[in-house]
């Protein structure tokens, strides 16, 4: 055994390679997989993130916003890192460093002296303030913490600071992103709201996405309808910019004049229902116009649902070159059906990503086998179940909630299956089965690009068709002895 740098390494306790073996054979057996089921204290490797991390994807989707990190230096760097290993680009943020001083007395002054300093060499329009571990524990008192801090003169008085308390310990990375947009939106449409007015445009709440490709797919349909609107926390330029040779600190975001005129839209969509049921509900008491809250459009039924609701809200008809491309979404599932049709996957992800993919399964003929959400609720599992029993791809698939990916893991092995659909953290688990990992869905480590095509839309389903029915394909023209294979037709 050896380390990084090649030197042995003495292990603290040697075992035979006899029950080493035995070890490795039993964990993938049907009496493991009972013990795996029955913890309920321990989790291993969660298919989540942690809140503040999903509050820093908001703040990045709104112009000239700087993240503000409320708590220790390393939370920070965990937070930038994984976005920045998604996306490949830069997440700039701040935190106030607090340490075992702040532990103790508190983080107030560590708060003051980073928003002062923040503002003075960064210069945003905006600071989010979001909150790590640390200060939830000892319970910090942001309210307070940032009217001080404006009193002293931190800040000035008028400067948007919204702020959420996104304790890593509890929910995971969309309950953060729920928080800290309506957080925002409640601090730029503070007395904006005029009787009377209306702006003529959609307001359209994309979820907690992290795929840049699905912003710019939705302003694209959008675009082919002609309606006007507001993307809230558009992430599309701050993790897609153009390399130009000039690095911008603050690149792309929803304007806040229009995020703070929002709140007078002719109506308003969550794609995200899962993600943003918070916010939503704040948004149908505040907001003017029509509201409107829908799935994901990930597969046909999905797109066409958000297809014909804006139509419906804009009375307007659905756009020639969208009903093509539906045509078109439909001809790529029909050539590729044959290497989907009956194959059995397990699926995990976030409630609103699920419900996309185990449709789109169910469209192609597969069955969403395995169904494992880390973070959910009985609302979920009934959503999930209801798609289920609508087909007949459906029957024997099972839903498995609140566990994770060591969970997965024994199902594999015991009740395998062929792909996976998830993240990169489910790269052991397929590797341990031999099976290939579908990348769909935050984040995504060990793969270039993958936030940049779409998985929502007409053109999502393509996408996702051509990656998948391909990869089946591969499998088999590598493995199979007939050399002129899919050649002789």
């Amino acid at each position: 055994m050896a380390n990084a740098l090649g030197l042995d390494v003495k292990p603290v306790t040697e075992y035979a390679p006899e029950e080493v073996e035995r070890v490795r054979n039993w964990i993938n057996s049907a009496d493991y997989k009972e013990k795996n089921f029955a913890r309920q204290a321990l989790v291993i490797n969660p298919a989540h993130a942690c809140q503040p991390l999903g509050a820093q994807l908001v703040a990045h989707g709104f112009e000239g916003t700087l993240p503000f990190v409320h708590g220790s230096q390393g939370c920070a760097s965990y937070y930038r890192s994984t976005l920045n290993r998604h996306f490949r680009e830069p997440a700039p943020a701040v935190s106030d460093a607090m340490t075992e001083d702040g532990a103790v007395f508190g983080g107030q002054a560590n708060l003051h002296e980073g928003l002062e300093n923040a503002y003075a060499l960064y210069k945003p329009k905006m600071m989010a303030v979001f909150t790590s571990c640390m200060p939830e524990v000892i319970g910090d008192d942001l309210t307070a913490f940032i009217n001080n801090a404006r009193q002293k003169g931190c800040i000035p008085a008028d400067f948007p600071t919204p702020y959420a308390n996104t304790p890593s310990f509890n929910g995971t990375h969309i309950h953060g992103y729920d928080a800290m947009l309506l957080s925002i939106l409640q601090t730029l449409t503070e007395g904006k709201k005029i009787e009377g007015r209306c702006t003529g445009k959609l307001n359209l709440i994309a979820g907690c996405d992290f795929n840049t490709g699905d912003y710019r797919e939705y302003k694209r349909i959008l675009d082919a309808f002609g309606i006007a609107h507001t993307l809230l926390a558009d992430i599309s330029e701050t993790f897609d910019a153009p390399c130009d040779g000039n690095y911008q600190v603050y690149a792309g975001g929803t304007k806040l004049e229009d995020t703070a005129d929002s709140i007078n839209g002719k109506a308003t969509i969550t794609l995200g229902p899962y993600a943003t049921p918070k916010t939503f509900a704040w948004i149908r008491e505040n907001f003017a116009g029509e509201h409107a809250s829908m799935p994901m459009p990930i597969g046909i039924e999905k797109t066409d649902a958000l297809l014909l609701k804006l139509a419906e809200l804009f009375g307007k008809t659905v756009p020639a070159p969208l009903k093509a491309e539906r045509g078109r979404a439909v001809d790529a599932m029909t050539d590729a059906q044959q290497y989907m049709h009956g194959k059995k996957f397990a699926v995990y992800g976030d409630p609103d990503y699920l419900l996309g993919y185990v449709s789109f399964l169910l469209e192609m003929g597969a069955r969403p086998y395995h169904i494992l959400c880390s973070r959910g609720t009985k609302k979920v599992e009934k959503e999930l179940r209801g798609l289920l029993d609508a087909s007949s791809y459906g029957k024997g698939c099972t839903i498995y909630m609140n566990k994770d990916l060591w969970h997965l893991r024994s199902l594999l092995m015991t009740d395998p299956v062929d792909a996976i659909i998830g993240d990169t953290h489910g790269k052991f688990a397929a590797r341990d089965a031999g099976i290939p990992l579908f990348r769909f869905g935050f984040p995504v480590f060990d793969r270039v690009n993958k936030h940049r095509y779409p998985l929502i839309g007409y053109q999502g389903v393509i996408n996702m068709v051509t990656e998948i029915c391909n990869k089946f394909i591969d499998i088999r023209d590598e493995t199979c002895e007939d050399r002129f294979f899919e050649m002789m037709r």
